[in-house]
């Protein structure tokens, strides 16, 4: 009994950290990032401690937050290294969620660090939030405006979910910005279903 018993064992244990390893992969990696991930990659380049500290101290629009971005692409590399749609969702990020208390972001920490101090942005809530319900197919693939997004945010089967007014209005800033996912770019498994509702 001992001898069929390890075998099986030995398997299993194959096929769990085999499995293990490919659950080590972002099976959402196809979902274009957030402005908290962007924002701490920029960070994570290190700039000078007293530029960080004012850009997390300013309140700007999404706009002027785009065109403070677009003027730092020399000094900082990384940004010019963005898409406009990164550029975007950063900005709409920072124009939501800036300024930050004092002391809540370390300008020295490292990227890891960064991203665990910020608070959520779209892609988060996305992910949080959304797959409560629905298969992550049904929110990342439609195309709609921010006014839809809002509208949908504010049924009666929606409004449950725990996020402020304002979180709701990042969370249809950074759909309308990022979703619309061709069907083709999502991992086949996660194609198949729908509404749970």
């Amino acid at each position: 009994m001992k001898a069929r018993i390890l075998p099986v064992a030995c398997i299993a244990a194959v096929l769990w950290a085999a499995a293990s390893a490919g659950a080590a992969e972002d099976v959402f990696a196809f979902i274009p990032p957030g402005g908290r991930t962007l924002l701490a990659r920029v960070l994570g380049t290190h700039p000078p401690a007293q530029e960080v500290n004012a850009l997390l101290a300013a309140k700007r629009t999404r706009e002027e937050w785009q065109a403070w971005l677009r003027s730092r692409a020399g000094p900082m590399p990384v940004v010019a290294k963005l898409s406009d749609k990164e550029l975007a969702t950063l900005a709409d990020y920072m124009a939501f969620n800036l300024p930050l208390p004092p002391g809540k972001v370390a300008p020295s920490a490292a990227q890891a660090a960064l991203e665990k101090a910020l608070p959520m942005d779209g892609r988060d809530m996305t992910l949080d939030k959304c797959q409560g319900c629905h298969i992550i197919t049904v929110v990342i693939t439609q195309d709609r405006t921010r006014e839809a997004w809002l509208g949908t945010m504010n049924k009666p089967s929606h409004v449950q979910i725990k996020l402020s007014k304002d979180q709701r209005e990042a969370l249809a800033n950074y759909l309308v910005l990022n979703a619309a996912i061709p069907i083709d770019d999502v991992p086949k498994e996660l194609r198949a279903g729908g509404a749970s509702y």
